[in-house]
C-alpha cells in the first residue's frame, strides 16, 4: 500500500508534467503560425526598401514598370553608370534605362554590404526584353550598384554591368 501523501505527490507531478507538455506545445506551434502567419511583403517602391536587396530588387520593378518618376528621384545627381560599351553620366544612363522593355528579370548570387551609410549590392541578372529593338541577351550579368543614404533618402550613386550588355 502506498502512503497518501505519496500519492498526492505524484499527482501534483503528473499534472504539473501535463502543463509542461502542453506549454511546450503551444511554444512551438506558435513560433511556426508566427512565421508563417505574417507573409513577406516586398517593396513596391523604392522609398518602401529597406536593404541593398529590397533597394535592387524595387530598381528593376521601376525599370519593368516604367514607373520613371520614382526611379529618377532615387537616382543620384552624380550617377554613374558602367558597362562595357562606356561610361555614363546620370542623363545619359537613364535614357538608357528608358530605352529597355522588360518583360521580366530574375536576380540571383546576390551579397550585400554594409558600411555606415552605404550598401554594395553584387548579383546576377537575367533581363527578359528588349533594348531599343533588339532582344536583350538572355545570358545572366554580373552587375554592382552602391546605395547611398542621404538626407532624401536612399539614392543609387553607381551601378556598373560587369559581363557582357547588349549593344
Amino acid at each position: 500500500m502506498v502512503p497518501i501523501g505519496t500519492r498526492t505527490a505524484w499527482v501534483r507531478i503528473g499534472n504539473m508534467f501535463r502543463h509542461v507538455i502542453f506549454a511546450a506545445v503551444l511554444a512551438v506551434s506558435m513560433s511556426v503560425l508566427g512565421c508563417t502567419f505574417y507573409k513577406e511583403r516586398p517593396a513596391k517602391a523604392l522609398s518602401d526598401a529597406t536593404g541593398g536587396e529590397g533597394m535592387e530588387r524595387t530598381f528593376w520593378q521601376d525599370v519593368q514598370k516604367q514607373n520613371w518618376n520614382d526611379l529618377n528621384s532615387h537616382i543620384a545627381s552624380n550617377f554613374v553608370y558602367v558597362t562595357p560599351t562606356g561610361r555614363y553620366e546620370r542623363s545619359d544612363a537613364l535614357q538608357r534605362l528608358q530605352q529597355l522593355q522588360l518583360q521580366e528579370f530574375s536576380i540571383g548570387d546576390l551579397t550585400t554590404e554594409m558600411n555606415r551609410d552605404t550598401f554594395v549590392v553584387t548579383y546576377t541578372i537575367t533581363l527578359r526584353g528588349t533594348a531599343r529593338g533588339q532582344t536583350l541577351n538572355s545570358q545572366p550579368q554580373r552587375r554592382m550598384a552602391v546605395w547611398q543614404e542621404q538626407k532624401r533618402g536612399w539614392v543609387v550613386i553607381a551601378h556598373s554591368v560587369l559581363g557582357s550588355e547588349s549593344k
